[in-house]
């Protein structure tokens, strides 16, 4: 059993008790060795003395019943009885003796010597300590003044029966065949000597965020029987120059004393990022960076230390840490299919109670798009909500339910609509549902609700494609756009106006337009020249025109075009079907919350509203 050391107390602790004693010296110790240097004298020596001059001060303490005098000198304090005397003060100032209403004190040499030396000197020591930790704490602990001598602080895990495993690990089929081969690799390595192959010395797992990295990780720790170092990118960046490096210096000579082990840095461009010689650059980050190179791919080589990173900015990453001979082999964490996002749900669903009718496949069809993360809340929420219900288990509803909460937030059971603003919402919806509905290539409605929502929207049509789609021809886009601007088709064809129901339609419809003329080349005018670039594309994908200015005007006519066209499109379609449209609000007005079944029956006639 390990001894557990009691930490030491900081010094500011022990200044803190001199502090308390000098205090307790001043309050108690004091006042009762000035009283025992008064002389006692009766009332007619303090007359006598009084009258030939001989007094310096007087202090009458009437609610202690005694009188305080000194000498002509003030070397010596004397005390008496106070007497009734009611010409005493007259005497006083006949004879020019000064009296006060305070007490005569005669100040301790001691006590100035405290208060004007020690004291000060105890306090500006403290301070100096204190603001020294502080320091100290924030370059990365005692050992940041000691420079070269900075230790790295990974976290080393050991295999365990209760970690998480590949099993655990669903939808990142080809991700864990690469992960297996090193985890296979560091059980038998003899196999792949035979023929002569070699292990990559780094791997980099590159994804959108929540789509498992770090999880991934966390499988080959419980997967491996070897030691696995865990740190972050940022753990190594330190206040002074020459930290970061030290700090990599000691991690890999950790490792290399364990090997065969995995060191596994998340977060890597935090110090993996592009050296642009410019001045005023990170010099610690570079340092770092230029060790960490080093470390990798240098004389002395890293034999049995494989390296993973994650990263979800894989092009701001220096290309001499990308190259072969470093990070050998880059492994793509992207957004499940909708067969993995069914194989992430039937995983999470293990650790919760759910019934026996759950169609996994159709709630990965609704959550199209989301991540592991997402799926793992979506599945979470649902457990939630049927505690919130009293049942004991969640059901296909909670599942459905909690996919609407993610993407749209609660319902606001506080909002009141107006019978105007319902009718407006429940056009609104209709209008998006019918043109995609008498589209050609269009995804199905799968539900229609005008129950406002923790976001901010007073309704939503839901859309759910029936299986994987990786490309979209123009005309498919087009009807996308057409769809988004059907909801402001309906208000301008019922109520002659518009509203601001309407915003996030406009955002989605202009994206797409733009999308269509300066990335996926569908301009007629422009042919197959980009221009646009897109940057950091597994976090949101920031864009930027690479064009002159006439071009961007020219950009920005055809994008109107397009979605005007489609919105006049959209119009002529509600136009053509005002009756179904009718129906459809007042049934969704009604019950204000549709299926997609229900839908289509009323819009087949198999069903009337």
């Amino acid at each position: 059993m390990n001894e557990v050391k009691r930490p030491k107390k900081p010094l500011l602790y022990y200044y803190g008790i001199i502090l308390l004693i000098l205090l307790l010296f001043n309050l108690l110790a004091l006042p009762r060795f000035a009283e025992g240097q008064l002389i006692e004298v009766d009332y007619g020596t303090f007359m006598s003395m009084t009258e030939k001059g001989q007094i310096g001060r007087v202090e009458l303490q009437e609610q202690e019943n005694r009188i305080l005098f000194t000498n002509q000198e003030e070397t010596a304090i004397y005390k008496t009885a106070m007497v009734d005397d009611p010409e005493l003060t007259q005497r006083l100032h006949d004879a020019g003796i000064p009296f006060y209403g305070q007490e005569i004190r005669q100040e301790s040499p001691i006590l100035s010597f405290l208060l004007t030396w020690i004291f000060p000197l105890v306090i500006f020591i403290a301070i100096g300590q204190f603001m020294s930790k502080k320091l100290m704490d924030r370059a990365g602990g005692a050992n940041a003044m000691s420079f070269g001598l900075g230790k790295s602080n990974a976290k080393i895990y050991v295999k365990s029966s209760e970690g998480i495993k590949f099993s655990d690990v669903a939808g990142e089929d080809e991700a864990k065949e690469s992960l297996k081969e090193i985890v296979d690799y560091l059980h038998d390595p003899q196999k792949y000597r035979e023929i002569g192959a070699a292990m990559p010395k780094g791997i980099l797992l590159v994804g959108p965020p929540g789509t498992g990295k770090t999880m991934l990780a966390k499988a080959v720790a419980g997967e491996a029987n070897v030691p696995f170092f865990s740190m972050s990118g940022s753990e190594f960046v330190e206040m002074f120059v020459g930290m970061g490096a030290s700090k990599v210096r000691d991690l890999f000579k950790q490792a290399k004393e364990k090997a065969p082990c995995i060191v596994f840095i998340d977060e890597i461009d935090a110090i993996g990022k592009k050296r642009d010689g410019q001045m005023g650059g990170n010099d610690e980050r570079e340092q770092t960076l230029n060790q960490l190179l080093t470390e990798m791919d240098g004389f002395e080589g890293n034999t049995g230390v494989i390296i993973l990173a994650a990263t979800n900015r894989p092009e701001s990453l220096d290309p001499a840490l990308t190259r072969p001979g470093r990070f050998d082999r880059r492994v793509p964490v992207e957004l499940p299919d909708l067969q993995g996002r069914e194989a992430i749900l039937r995983v999470r669903a293990k650790k919760i109670k759910v019934a026996e009718d759950v169609d996994y496949g159709k709630i990965a069809r609704m959550a199209s798009g989301a991540s592991g993360a997402e799926l793992a809340n979506i599945v979470n929420e649902a457990a939630l909500r049927a505690v919130r219900s009293g049942r004991r288990y969640a059901t296909q509803s909670d599942l459905e339910e909690s996919i609407e909460v993610v993407i749209a937030g609660y319902q606001k059971k506080n909002a009141i609509l107006t019978d105007r603003e319902k009718w407006t919402v429940a056009y609104h919806e209709t209008g998006h549902a019918l043109v995609a509905a008498m589209q050609t290539h269009s995804a199905p409605v799968q539900k229609i609700t005008i129950i406002p929502r923790t976001s901010g929207a007073l309704g939503y049509t839901m859309q759910v494609d029936e299986g994987n789609h990786y490309l979209l021809t123009r005309e498919e886009i087009e009807n996308k756009i057409a769809t988004y601007t059907g909801g402001r088709a309906a208000e301008e064809v019922v109520f002659g106006t518009v509203s601001t129901g309407a915003s996030n339609d406009i955002e989605q419809a202009t994206k797409l337009a733009r999308a269509m003329i300066t990335r996926y080349g569908m301009s007629r005018d422009f042919d197959m020249v980009a221009m646009e670039i897109v940057t950091n594309q597994y976090l949101g994908g920031d864009s930027s025109l690479v064009c002159s200015m006439e071009t961007q005007t020219e950009i920005d006519r055809q994008v109107v075009e397009v979605v005007k066209c489609q919105h006049e499109k959209a119009a002529s379609i509600l136009l053509e079907n005002r009756e179904k449209l009718d129906e459809l609000a007042k049934y969704l007005y009604e019950k204000e919350t549709i299926t997609g079944e229900e839908f289509m029956d009323i819009l087949n006639g198999r069903k009337s509203a």
